[in-house]
């Protein structure tokens, strides 16, 4: 790919990944040593002050600790989420930097303005109520340096590998080989659309590699979960892994419902309560030999305290150590023989219960978001991959821009899709979107090729409705404002917006859309405008009654999710034609095709109109639904007029 050979391309992903990890370790670095304290307790990865709550122990006998604070009017996109390493801070008196202690925690558990932190030791736990007596406290994440080391070294085993499948498979990925298929006989799946059946088809048949590509809702979980589960028709076991332990814990989940035995490996903080009880670590503490193997140990702990023991003592040790051996080596053995799915993240595929295990086939779901050297770190321990996403949709989170544009957001999946074509299998129909509300991401990114299911096609809101309502403001002179965190706000746009919804509201009647439980979406792609539109949301007590119904985020909050009603902020408001973050189109295939019945976008047309996607987006509002150009501000002397009167 790109014309250089599997070991160049290897080589140059282990270079942008050290990119990536000095720009994280430098941002971290500068962000401990600035004495601008009051925007660093405003972002996403801190809050500040917390208050330290009670301890208790959780079902894996973790000793936990709740930490509360104030949720803001305005808080968005936390990056908190169970199994993520935590630091408490203090703020200095003299000079408000910020001073973190010298201890990693682990979330457990992430509420509304509460947080559940696994303590390492009490020492730790000691340590911070005693800072908390005389200062206030913060909580920050901090950098997870395990999983760059992990994608390195699985970089560096791909490279040097002298294993022949392993090479073999290597190449068909990124090389110059050609990708095999058997012949077997068509399959029926008749709960299945024909699209959904030709790529269950295409994964049993394929040999090295096979794509599930699936626009949003087209049923590409439904369509991954039988895949799997034939392919157990003739395998005994599979591996299924996902960039993040949420993806892990919901395919998961899927499996489990059909009856597949799951084994979950990983850290159990991560995981689901539903996939706790698969997860290894509660597996082995259920096992029938659990029990004798813990007296055993019991046993040997109290003998580490005596070192005056008799000839006779220590052989008995030693032939308890022996048995312990025994009995772990078999529990390990029968929870693997009995798992027909081992599911983990990408990382955890690298965790040491898993070494020396082999994989006919590996299956990678949200492989579009999924960083190449972590796959890799999954592929050494299989024959064969299956990939299941959608590359038009968000890539991988980059933060080094250099690291970014020399290729690191460019996944594996989307490689092997632009250039191994005949692994592709398209989901074409979708279930969510009203007909012209797909029209135009089908035609940009999917080559005109989705259809919208019957049930689907043409439902509105209302009869009287359209699917599709722009307002355009570019008449209006808003203009957009810079924030301090560099990101982007429209304040008049925001308060536009609010009153939009409003009035939608009132046409469809609030009664109707209590009873029928229609919900809306509120999106934009800047965290400073969701702030703003959050806090106007909660000033307006005509919301109250809808506050379950009505959610506002940013595009990679929405990921995954659908809406009845969408409405996007588009932000960007100036002569030059500046789009800046607007130019990720991934992102606003994203943000369209969260809406099932009705999608409002509201934005200075002329200003997006001189990108051509977004003048082709505008035409096709303008073709099938309503486009709306607001007047002018009124003079002073119109103003005074139409007063007078």
């Amino acid at each position: 790919m790109e014309h250089l050979s599997p070991i160049t391309q290897l080589q140059k992903q282990a270079d942008l990944l050290h990119l990536e990890i000095k720009y994280e370790q430098e941002a971290y670095a500068r962000t401990l040593a600035s004495d601008n304290y009051a925007n660093q307790v405003q972002e996403a990865s801190c809050r500040y002050p917390v208050t330290l709550g009670n301890t208790t122990y959780n079902t894996l006998d973790q000793l936990v600790i709740t930490v509360t604070y104030e949720v803001a009017d305005d808080e968005v996109d936390s990056e908190f989420e169970p199994g993520k390493p935590v630091a408490f801070f203090t703020l200095s008196d003299s000079n408000r930097k910020i001073r973190q202690l010298p201890f990693q925690f682990f979330i457990e558990q992430v509420g509304v303005g509460v947080l559940t932190v696994a303590i390492p030791n009490r020492s730790s736990l000691q340590s911070i109520r005693a800072t908390a007596q005389t200062k206030l406290l913060g909580i920050q994440t901090s950098i997870d340096t395990t999983s760059y080391q992990v994608m390195l070294d699985a970089i560096s085993t791909a490279i040097r590998s002298d294993n022949e499948k392993f090479i073999h498979l290597r190449d068909t990925l990124i090389g110059s080989l050609a990708p095999n298929f058997r012949r077997l006989p068509r399959l029926n799946f008749p709960w299945l659309n024909t699209s959904q059946q030709e790529a269950v088809q295409k994964v049993i048949e394929s040999q090295e590699v096979a794509i599930i590509h699936g626009p949003p809702g087209t049923g590409k979980t439904t369509t991954l979960v039988e895949a799997i589960i034939e392919t157990l028709q003739r395998e005994t076991q599979v591996m299924v892994c996902a960039p993040g332990n949420a993806a892990v814990d919901w395919i998961s989940e899927q499996l489990s419902h059909r009856g597949v035995n799951v084994l979950r490996i990983g850290n159990p903080l991560r995981m689901s309560d539903e996939m706790l009880q698969c997860s290894f670590e509660r597996r082995y503490a259920d096992h029938p030999d659990y029990s004798e193997l813990w007296n055993i140990r019991r046993t040997l702990h109290g003998s580490n305290e005596n070192s005056n023991l008799s000839r006779e003592r220590k052989a008995r040790l030693a032939k308890l150590r022996s048995r312990a051996t025994e009995l772990e080596i078999r529990i390990q053995t029968d929870l693997f023989n009995q798992a027909r799915v081992v599911s983990c993240t990408l990382i955890g595929s690298a965790y040491r219960i898993l070494d020396h295990r082999r994989f006919s086939s590996l299956f990678i779901d949200e492989a579009a978001q999924a960083l190449e050297p972590a796959c890799w770190a999954a592929i050494l321990k299989a024959d064969r991959v299956v990939f299941s996403g959608d590359h038009q949709q968000l890539p991988p989170t980059i933060k080094c821009p250099e690291a970014a544009h020399g290729g690191l957001d460019h996944t594996l999946m989307q490689k092997v899709a632009q250039h191994k074509q005949q692994c592709v299998s398209l989901l074409n129909t979708q279930y969510r979107m009203n007909r012209d509300i797909m029209a135009f991401p089908s035609r940009w990114f999917y080559h005109n090729q989705l259809i919208a299911a019957p049930q689907v096609a043409d439902r509105l809101v209302s009869p009287l409705d359209t699917p599709l309502t722009w307002v355009d403001t570019s008449q209006c002179q808003f203009g957009e404002k810079q924030s301090r965190t560099l990101s982007r706000s429209n304040a008049e746009e925001a308060r536009l917006l609010i009153h939009l919804l409003r009035d939608y509201i009132e046409m469809i009647g609030i009664t109707r859309i209590q009873d029928e439980r229609i919900d809306f979406g509120i999106i934009s792609p800047y965290r400073a405008q969701v702030r703003l539109i959050r806090r106007l949301l909660k000033w307006q007590k005509y919301f109250r009654t809808l506050r379950g119904q009505i959610s506002v985020n940013s595009v990679d909050g929405f990921q995954g999710q659908e809406r009845d009603v969408i409405i996007i902020s588009m932000v960007r408001d100036n002569d030059q034609g500046t789009i800046g973050f607007l130019h990720d189109l991934r992102r606003m295939n994203v943000a369209i095709t969260r809406a099932r019945m009705k999608l409002i976008v509201v934005g200075n047309a002329e200003t997006l109109s001189r990108h051509r996607f977004y003048a082709q987006l505008i035409e096709h509002f303008q073709a099938h639904g309503d486009f709306i150009t607001l007047p002018p501000p009124a003079s002073d002397k119109e103003q005074q007029e139409t007063h007078g009167q």
